[in-house]
């Protein structure tokens, strides 16, 4: 089966995401640029971009899907007393490139990093538009943990995350909930499954269900606008 190829003109389209192989699971298409219109067009309908330095952008849409309800996000008890400590502090947007930059750094076993100079600078851009969202976790004024990603109307799609500390990006994760479960967001896309996520609350959706779900709560180009962190957690 040949790979759909998407031109480098403005309007062309991604195909049906039920198009997608089922190995290596999801790969839908190449090609194609990440301008900020296509990025959008694409989280609406289901879609990512992943690759690595040297390869076409490659766009995504696996089955199953692994989604987290914010409500569902699952504290443990070790999670809570660490919270509890009190030293952590919480962030939106207040340094998106250092926590992109602190995801694309090299990692215990594995080679090189998705997050090429390419994806770093749609991103930045994503942000700068307000449709790429960070959340900062801080001790003692260091960086130690993140997670950021896009957010379109009730929806908020995943793009990686990062630990200095242990628990840390845990942590992101949960105040990310916190704020997405308050302002009435009905998903968080994790992408693809991991064991590690669905301790966390994580669980699977097959695609149509997933591209469903969207149609329902994805449906405006409407940006988020976090409020500040008093308010989040009062």
């Amino acid at each position: 089966m040949s790979l759909y190829w998407l031109g480098t003109q403005p309007g062309v389209g991604f195909p049906d995401p039920e198009s997608a192989l089922d190995e290596p699971n999801g790969l839908l298409a190449a090609g194609g640029d990440l301008a900020v219109e296509r990025l959008l067009a694409a989280y609406q309908r289901g879609i990512f971009p992943w690759y690595s330095e040297g390869q076409p952008i490659l766009w995504w849409s696996p089955d199953p899907r692994m989604v987290l309800r914010p409500e569902d996000f699952h504290a443990s008890r070790s999670l809570r007393r660490t919270l509890r400590r009190g030293d952590w502090s919480f962030t939106t947007n207040r340094d998106f490139e250092g926590v992109i930059d602190a995801c694309a750094e090299s990692r215990p076993g594995q080679e090189g990093t998705w997050i090429t100079p390419a994806m770093r600078r749609a991103y930045v851009d994503l942000h700068q538009a307000g449709w790429a969202h960070s959340v900062e976790v801080c001790r003692n004024g260091q960086l130690v943990g993140g997670i950021y990603g896009v957010a379109i109307d009730g929806a908020f799609f995943g793009e990686s995350m990062f630990h200095r500390l242990t628990d840390a990006s845990k942590l992101a994760l949960w105040y990310l909930c916190t704020l997405l479960e308050r302002d009435g967001f009905a998903v968080l896309d994790c992408q693809m499954h991991t064991a590690h996520l669905e301790t966390l609350g994580a669980t699977t959706l097959p695609r149509r269900a997933f591209c469903e779900l969207l149609g329902q709560c994805c449906t405006r180009l409407k940006a988020w606008q976090p409020a500040p962190i008093s308010e989040a957690l009062a």
